[in-house]
């Protein structure tokens, strides 16, 4: 997955309407959010800032998975 690119509108209008492009959109952002948390959590880093984003990073991640859950349509949401 690639660097994170913002939502634009047009993107967010068009989630609204169509939940399979909704749920796309979350698991993309899941993804490189995932990335992420990867990437920093393999730095050689000791900091409390670092520990302080990665749990909030988890925070975010588990927020985004239960959106996609509520989001697919085979679920019935």
């Amino acid at each position: 997955m690639g660097t994170f690119s913002p939502v634009t509108d047009a993107e967010l209008a068009h989630a609204r309407r169509d939940p399979a492009f909704r749920q796309k959109l979350l698991a993309q952002s899941l993804e490189i959010l995932l990335t992420g948390l990867q990437k920093a959590r393999a730095r050689p880093s000791g900091s409390s800032d670092t520990a302080k984003l990665i749990r909030e990073g988890v925070a975010a991640a588990v927020r985004l998975a239960e959106l996609i859950q509520a989001a697919d349509p085979a679920r019935g949401y």
